[in-house]
């Protein structure tokens, strides 16, 4: 598995600003399969920092309508990273 493929995106959220104001903490949207070494290994090479440790939640999708007919989103992964003492944000984060 690429390491692009492991990691989907940032989540931007009021919730992860939150997390994020310590300096320390990332929220990513991950691949579903993807492990805490997998993950641990993607993030240290595509930004470079150290990862102190990971914490992964599976979130479930949730029911849509539309009419009559339901539908279900699919389940995904996010993956909350936290980094070592020292270690900055990339630059991409820190503003957002």
């Amino acid at each position: 598995m690429k390491l692009t493929d492991v990691i989907r995106r940032p989540l931007i959220t009021e919730k992860t600003s939150i997390q994020r104001e310590d300096g320390r903490t990332i929220v990513f949207h991950v691949s579903a399969d993807a492990d805490k070494i997998q993950i641990r290994q993607a993030i240290e090479q595509l930004l470079g920092s150290k990862v102190d440790r990971i914490r992964t939640s599976i979130v479930h999708g949730k029911i849509k309508r539309q009419g009559r007919y339901a539908g279900r989103r699919p389940d995904w992964k996010k993956a909350y990273v936290t980094l070592r003492e020292g270690q900055k944000l990339p630059e991409f984060l820190e503003g957002a």
